[in-house]
């Protein structure tokens, strides 16, 4: 599988795209979508969905909800973290 796209996970992220969060709309609406440089919403890398994605940069931006406070949560991050690391991505 080409780690920098997961097409199982292409109609997953679409629906995110159009159901972001709230907190997502503000960061987006308010800031992102006015930058620049381009800027992907739900963006796949591997098996994961990335809120943010700016390839210019390889900086992927991540807004945690309150599960991500939780044990298993934390784990899932770190995992992801350290994907992203070697796929040569900066997490925010």
């Amino acid at each position: 599988m080409n780690q920098k796209h997961n097409p199982i996970l292409k109609p997953y992220s679409q629906k995110l795209r159009k159901e972001m969060t709230n907190e997502e709309k503000h960061l987006w609406f308010d800031y992102l979508k006015t930058l620049p440089i381009t800027i992907n919403r739900q963006k796949i890398v591997g098996k994961y969905i990335l809120d943010f994605y700016c390839a210019t940069t390889k900086t992927a931006i991540e807004l945690d909800g309150s599960q991500h406070f939780e044990q298993e949560g934390k784990e899932k991050d770190i995992e992801r973290d350290e994907f992203l690391k070697k796929q040569g991505i900066n997490v925010l």
